[in-house]
């Protein structure tokens, strides 16, 4: 796979969220939702570009599976998050991990015609 402009984008974004909840981990504890969370954000990434058949098949549900994740993330931390905004507190690292969730989600929207099937593509796109 040769990695575009996009990709990068992804793995960066990704990588950042990723960075941003495991940094709580002295906080909130190893088995606390945010926590895992991050490991959930490594997982994806992982199967979203390594080379491994049984992900590569499954592109495009990997892909929906990660978007999902990252756009669920966002809603839960609406709905659950704590949205003081200081700096004394582990709050504000919410706020920066849904800029990074939010760009991770601009830049996997950018690759999705990279992941619907070629005759689709086609169809609806015209002639070639």
């Amino acid at each position: 796979m040769k990695l575009s402009g996009r990709h990068y984008g992804i793995i960066i974004s990704s990588l950042t969220t990723a960075y941003l909840h495991l940094s709580l981990f002295p906080s909130f504890g190893y088995f606390d939702w945010v926590v895992l969370n991050g490991l959930g954000s490594l997982g994806l990434l992982a199967a979203y570009f390594l080379p491994i058949p049984f992900f590569q098949k499954r592109h495009t549900i990997v892909y929906w599976v990660t978007f999902g994740y990252t756009f669920l993330t966002i809603v839960l931390w609406v709905i659950f998050g704590d949205k003081t905004f200081r700096f004394d507190t582990t709050a504000d690292t919410g706020y920066y991990a849904k800029v990074a969730e939010f760009c991770l989600l601009t830049f996997m929207w950018f690759d999705l015609p990279k992941t619907r099937p070629a005759g689709r593509v086609e169809s609806a796109g015209g002639a070639e």
